[in-house]
């Protein structure tokens, strides 16, 4: 009986060069969405619904939605192929609770632990509603999104742009300024000699001039505003990470899936270590320590996905002779914050400072103890 939900968003499993990788994706054809009667009512009869592709109806906002969250549950990285143009705004749409189904999207986005990559695929195209509920700042720590070259995103289609931004006034006021005939014709116009009938032929000309030139300038309108939605202008925003070429899109999308695996791990590891870091904190210290090992001289292999992957698995990879910058650092990191801890709790209860430097004192080797009391003596003299 569910066979027929949701056939707008399709969802699997695929293996990116090896790596278990969950992707949703639309369908771009129109589909007929069959409704049985139902038995018990006798008035009921089978229908019959068209959907338009690229549009998301409450069933298959609400797949995509179940999608997002099983491979969130399994631990798998998400990867959208985004080609929608928006939602389903027809009256039975919203009394079927499309707009429920659309925030349903953004918290199963925003709940992700796990890489997000939203790809805008050639030909493809992002607009309305649908760009706001899969936007990279829903989740800003996980999601990613990219753009083809010839693919296309923002809010409003061209069309809507023009009607809204350049209406058929503005179009007159561009043919008084640029069209050389229209020009004549309005300054003959305006001459206070002419009589009615002469008057009445130029009014009919310049209305004629304008009902040639309109189509015309509306294209140019459209193309205009077209430019403003090319994954450069994107970018430019800030509203996209990069621009891609879909030849290479796979090989890109794998070394980069590949090192944002292997910083959520080391991320997972210095959070753990401690949990007051910040994750934009650890991203400087990542790319600080890589500096370190590496030297200014290659610092700009950091944005190198490929390199930067291979180096991190080799610093996370466990071998005899090999020195891990990062497992050293994370031990440092971790110790930091059990000192920082131990101060101030000391600070806050000086009660129990001295039984806790005499359970302490029990617990190290007698070397220790001797550092110690050399120290607490040193403490009380006057050099000191």
């Amino acid at each position: 009986m569910l066979t027929y939900i949701g056939f707008l968003c399709d969802s699997c499993f695929i293996r990116l060069g090896g790596i278990p990788v969950g992707v949703v994706a639309v369908e771009t054809r129109t589909v007929e969405l069959s409704i049985p009667a139902d038995p018990a009512n006798l008035d009921s009869e089978a229908k019959i619904i068209q959907q338009a592709g690229q549009v998301w109806f409450p069933d298959s906002a609400f797949k995509t939605y179940q999608a997002i969250k099983d491979f969130n549950r399994e631990g798998l990285p998400l990867m959208v192929f985004a080609n929608w143009r928006g939602f389903s705004g027809g009256m039975k749409d919203m009394y079927d609770q499309v707009l429920k189904f659309g925030a349903y999207i953004v918290d199963g986005l925003r709940e992700c632990c796990q890489p997000v990559l939203v790809y805008i695929p050639p030909q493809a195209e992002l607009r309305g509603g649908s760009w706001v509920v899969i936007d990279s700042s829903i989740n800003p720590r996980h999601m990613e999104m990219y753009a083809d070259r010839e693919s296309r995103g923002s809010v409003l289609e061209p069309e809507g742009t023009v009607e809204i931004k350049f209406r058929r006034k503005d179009l007159v006021k561009t043919m008084r300024r640029v069209d050389p005939v229209y020009i004549h014709l309005a300054e003959r116009l305006g001459t206070p000699e002419l009589s009615t009938a002469e008057r009445k032929e130029l009014e009919n000309k310049l209305k004629e001039r304008e009902e040639f030139l309109i189509p015309i300038y509306h294209q140019v309108a459209v193309q205009f505003a077209d430019l403003h939605d090319t994954p450069g202008r994107m970018q430019e925003k800030g509203v996209i990470s990069d621009i891609l070429d879909w030849k290479t899109s796979r090989t890109f999308f794998y070394w980069r899936l590949r090192r944002l695996l292997l910083e959520d791990l080391v991320k997972k590891k210095i959070h753990n270590a401690n949990p007051e870091l910040t994750d934009g904190q650890i991203q400087a210290m990542l790319r600080r320590w890589f500096v370190e090992v590496e030297g200014t001289v290659k610092a700009y292999v950091w944005d190198n996905n490929k390199d930067l992957a291979e180096w991190l698995e080799k610093q996370l990879t466990e071998e005899d002779g090999v020195h891990s910058v990062i497992e050293e650092n994370i031990k440092c990191i971790s110790r930091d914050y059990v000192l920082k801890q131990i101060r101030s709790l000391v600070q806050a209860n000086p009660e129990v400072a001295m039984d806790s430097i005499i359970h302490m004192t029990q617990h190290i080797s007698p070397t220790q103890r001797a550092e110690v009391i050399r120290i607490l003596s040193t403490m009380d003299s006057p050099s000191t």
